[in-house]
């Protein structure tokens, strides 16, 4: 499924978790050949969301007019029409491309395109599997190639922004020895692909890079990290959401579990935009900090 990439993350074992912890250890010598971070690439001419940016997120159905009163929506970016986002522009309403950039989905129109070498274990819902996103790594990247083709498709329909899901495989139990600098490159290199097409993009979860990638990107969206508290830089030590907002960049936050009562105060103190949703992302359950 597409529709939860918060339990995506969440649906790894501890085991599995500490297996993929030790294959990198083990293959540690091999991180140096990582190629250095490309340079962060402009973004001239993107819409730039305000910190405070009212938002909505709908990945289980197409929305249709009328919509929420809010400043942007999140939809599916293969679901969605070049109607559908005009739509949404019409309405005054800015509108973000979804896609999973780290893992397989077979039932996405361009399945068929992606080699089986990188294919990888399973992410807890059917149909998808994780990828081995070192293959981005290559002069010539099949993997590099069909995001690109996406990114092109959000920017042929009308989109202002994408959301990158599924960046942090190197924190999961993939089936591949990833690394840290493997995360960093593909993450980086899809952000500049995604600027140069003149689509600002998100950062999803991806946590602990965020000090890394935050150059690279126009804002982040986080789930759950009230519930799990790992908000901010206080709470983790070298890393937090509130960097973005320092940097003058939005972070849109979704809880799933806890009432709106027990985090949007911690979110309106912190400047995120912070919303409860229903975990299918189906729009029924919406319910803003703001």
């Amino acid at each position: 499924m597409t529709l939860t990439p918060s339990a995506k993350r969440l649906a790894a074992s501890a085991a599995g978790v500490a297996l993929a912890a030790a294959a990198t250890v083990a293959l540690a010598p091999a991180a140096s050949a990582t190629p250095a971070l490309p340079s962060p690439v402009a973004c001239n001419g993107c819409w730039q969301p305000n910190v405070h940016t009212s938002w909505n997120w709908v990945l289980s159905t197409v929305p249709s007019a009328p919509f929420r009163n809010v400043q942007m929506y999140d939809v599916d970016g293969f679901n969605n029409t070049a109607a559908n986002v005009s739509a949404l522009h019409s309405a005054g309403i800015k509108a973000v491309c979804y896609l999973s950039a780290g893992t397989y989905e077979n039932w996405r129109p361009d399945a068929s395109q992606f080699p089986s070498s990188v294919l990888g274990s399973g992410n807890g819902w059917p149909g998808e599997k994780w990828l081995d996103v070192r293959e981005i790594q290559k002069s010539h990247s099949v993997l590099r190639t069909i995001m690109d083709a996406r990114l092109d498709m959000c920017k042929q329909k009308g989109f202002d922004m994408v959301e990158l899901d599924n960046v942090d495989g190197y924190t999961n139990s993939t089936g591949f020895p990833l690394t840290a600098a493997d995360q960093l490159y593909f993450n980086a290199t899809l952000a500049d692909d995604s600027h140069a097409r003149g689509l600002s993009v998100l950062q999803k979860n991806d946590d602990e890079q965020i000090p890394q990638l935050l150059p690279y990107f126009d804002g982040a969206l986080n789930e759950q990290c009230n519930q799990y508290k790992e908000c901010t830089t206080a709470q983790n030590g070298d890393y937090g959401y509130d960097q973005y907002v320092a940097a003058g960049k939005p972070v849109f936050q979704a809880e799933y579990k806890l009432a709106t009562s027990s985090f949007c105060s911690k979110d309106n103190a912190n400047d995120f935009n912070g919303v409860r949703f229903d975990i299918n992302l189906d729009d029924k359950t919406f319910q803003p900090c703001r």
